[in-house]
Order: structure tokens, then sequence, then C-alpha cells
């Protein structure tokens, strides 16, 4: 009845994405929001349900509950389910399910997994799809039984191996959900360079983007990828090193994070910050200790994000790469846009600047409302709550249980935005049909700078 409504309406590949995502979530906080969930067996309430359906969906990892301590298995298993739908995307998951049954795809599900996938036409959609679940549960499953190994003597087999799936599915998704308890995250394991290594890698490689991890698969040499992976590679590790150096620096002596730890503590500690901070979520030092530069920082790492097409959020590599390239070739007064001998064309330039901007006036509006319902809460604070679940990241200075109802509300929209993305809801607000323009006007020039 469902698929005959939307046939009947006409939806665009853009409103379906939206509305899944919006129904995943509704579905989510209902479940979430029963007493069956929870340790103490008394209900967590709608608001609060509906704040962690969508911080999972979103593999965003706010939390206004300590997901280790407030909810019972039922509760984790449900939160991580809802985690791997977010992370892998619901068209995709929709159709693992339509191969396995041996169902057919159609021309409409290929347009909207085109969409979901940021992909240029529908041809292979379908293959990149089985690719996608594959690549997804090795790599969840190889990261699941590493973390394993170190959790079993803490916690014993049983919990430990659920340790080990929750973490590692939540670190591919770049989630940030963890069940250590007391709101910890993985600051116990702030110089344990196994878990920091295996953890890190997850996020990486989720960060990525599932066309990138392919074409590294397949072509094997950086010479080979594609122009995207190409760019996607160098973005991800000039933003790595340069995030690794400046954590380092700024917080090497601060007595509240980095200043005890051994030499091998601090480089670990700095390039597991400057990993997450690209929308993981996780952390290994209490982020409301760091100095205003070192949040700054993360601020605008959390805003850059991962790449296209991955289970991470933010404005995405690619697009800061493009502005960046844009600059650039302003500077040097050229009339396209280069990259490794090719030229990019307009309408990804202004797709990118367009994705700036929209991030830029929506973040910044989030900001404003939030010093409006958030009197209590200093502006570093607001901004890093704000960044942080538009680029559905997840790091908190520790302000989101203290949110306000309103506030609550702002950032389950943000988080919603973040994952969708704001140009995808501006779609599937607007009539996208493209009308060829029968006038075009004389060509003028306007004053800039």
């Amino acid at each position: 009845m469902l698929k005959n409504k939307l046939e009947y309406k006409q939806l665009n590949p853009a409103q379906i994405l939206v509305l899944g995502f919006a129904l995943i979530i509704l579905v989510g906080a209902i479940l979430l929001s029963t007493p069956l969930v929870t340790q103490t067996g008394e209900s967590t309430g709608f608001l609060k349900a509906l704040f962690t359906s969508t911080s999972a969906v979103c593999v965003t990892g706010l939390v206004v509950v300590d997901t280790g301590t407030h909810w019972n298995l039922a509760g984790q298993i449900i939160i991580l389910i809802l985690i791997q739908i977010g992370g892998l995307g619901i068209m995709t998951m929709a159709t693992s399910v339509a191969l396995i049954v041996g169902r057919k795809i159609s021309l409409k599900s290929r347009l909207i997994m085109q969409e979901a996938l940021n992909q240029f036409t529908i041809q292979g959609v379908v293959r990149l799809t089985k690719y996608i679940i594959i690549t997804t549960f090795i790599i969840e499953g190889i990261g699941a039984f590493f973390l394993a190994m170190n959790f079993i003597p803490e916690y014993g087999t049983k919990k430990g191996i659920f340790y080990g799936v929750f973490h590692s599915i939540s670190a591919f998704c770049n989630a940030g959900f963890d069940i250590i308890g007391d709101g910890r995250s993985l600051t116990p394991y702030t110089e344990n360079l196994s878990v920091n290594f295996i953890v890190m890698s997850l996020i990486i490689l989720g960060g990525l983007g599932f066309t990138v991890i392919i074409d590294l698969i397949k072509s094997r040499s950086y010479k080979k990828l594609s122009l995207h992976s190409k760019i996607v590679v160098m973005m991800t590790i000039v933003l790595i090193l340069l995030g690794f150096i400046l954590f380092f620096v700024l917080e090497f002596n601060n007595p509240n994070t980095m200043k005890d730890l051994s030499f091998k503590g601090k480089l670990t500690a700095s390039m597991f910050q400057s990993v997450t901070t690209r929308t993981a979520g996780f952390n290994t030092l209490p982020l409301d200790q760091m100095y205003d530069s070192s949040k700054l920082l993360t601020v605008i790492l959390m805003f850059i994000g991962g790449s296209p097409g991955s289970t991470a959020g933010g404005m995405k590599t690619t697009t800061i790469a493009l502005v960046i390239l844009l600059i650039i070739s302003v500077v040097k007064n050229r009339d396209d846009v280069e990259f490794s001998k090719r030229r990019i064309s307009l309408d990804n330039v202004n797709r990118a600047l367009t994705v700036v901007a929209v991030g830029v006036s929506l973040g910044l509006f989030i900001v404003f409302l939030l010093t409006i319902t958030e009197k209590g809460a200093g502006f570093i604070t607001l901004l890093f709550e704000a960044i942080s679940a538009l680029g559905t990241v997840g790091l908190s200075l520790g302000y989101t249980s203290s949110l306000s109802t309103l506030g609550q509300l702002i950032i389950i929209f943000t988080m919603f935005a973040g994952r969708v993305g704001a140009l995808t809801i501006v779609f599937a607000l607007a009539d996208q049909q493209k009308v060829k323009a029968l006038i075009r006007y004389p060509e003028s020039k306007v004053s800039v700078g």
C-alpha cells in the first residue's frame, strides 16, 4: 500500500530518501521509548528515544542518556541495528534484502540508489551495492574480531565479543556510540595501541567512501585511481596529518589532557583525535578540558567531515578540495579548475560552493537558535554541539544531556539534515524539473571583494 502511494505521488529520489530516513527514525524511537529496553524497566520518554534514534540512524553519536548504562542488551541491539541501517543507507539495506529474496531492482529503485550513493549515473549501482554489502561485513567482521581480543580479557567472553561487534560497527559507520559506560567513550584506552589502531583503521575506511575502497582494491596504485578517489585519498591524508601535528603541539603541555601521558601516548592520542574529529565521535581525551584552540580546530575538522558515498558526514573532503582548487584557479587567473591533469566541470564546482554556503548558513543559524534556547551554555560549547550534530560527528563537550526540550528538537533536526544532506532536503522540497530557458539575458559583471 505504501509503495502504491509513493508511486501515485510520483516522489522524486530525494523525497523518498528523506521520507525513508524519517520513517526508520520514527520506528526506532517507538521501540526505544518502551520500558522493555532500559536497565531500570522504566520508559525513557519519547523525546529522548527520538533523539537517540535520530543520532543512531544519522550515525552521529550524540546522546542524552549514556548508552552503556541506560539501555539493556535489547536496547543496545536496537541502537546497533539503527546504526548499521544508517551507515549503509536505507536503499543499500533495502536492495540487499531484495537481492537475497531474488527480486529484480526497478529503474525507480536504481535512481534512488544513484542519489543515495552519490553516483553520476545509474549504471552499475546494483553491482556497487553488492560490493558495499560484502566489503562492509568483511571489514566490520575483522574489526570485531580484533577488538574482541582486547575486550574479552577485561569483560569475559560473551560481553567481550558483543563489545567487539558493537564498537566495530559503530566505528566503521562513523557513529561514535560506545557502551563502555559512564560517558567515558574510549578514554580508558588512551594508551592502548591495539584498540586505538583498530578503531582508527575502521573510522578511516568508513570515511573514505565505498567507491574509493573498491577503487583502491582494484587499482592498487594511486596513479590508476579515478580523479574522485585521488582527491579523497589526498585530502584524507593531508587532513589527518595536519590535525595530528596541530593537536600534538596544542595539547602537548595541557595538564588536563596530554601532559601526563607518555610520549607514545601523546602521539597516539593526537593521531586518534585527528582521525575521530572527522565524524567518528569517539574520544580518548576529555574534550571539555582541551584548550579553546583545540576545540576550534575540532570544529573545523568536524565541519569538513569524511568523503562522499561513505558512512561519514560533514561537508565532505571533495567539496572542500574543489573550493580550494577554485581559489587557486582564481588566484592564478586560470579559466578552468584543474587537478591531476584533469579539468573539473563547472557544475561540480558550483555544487561544491552551494554545499559549503548552505552548510555555513545552516550551521550559523543552528548556533543562533541554540544561543536563544540554551542560556546557560558558553558560545564555544554551543558552536561545538551544533557543528558536531551537523557533521554527524557525535563529539560533545558534555552539554548534550543538559539540552532543553527545544534544544533537543533543534539538534534532532540538525542531525537529520547533516545525514540526509541539507541540499537533499532542499531538493526534496523544491520542484527539480529542468526547464530549458527560452531567454538568455546579456552578460554583465558585478564588483566582488
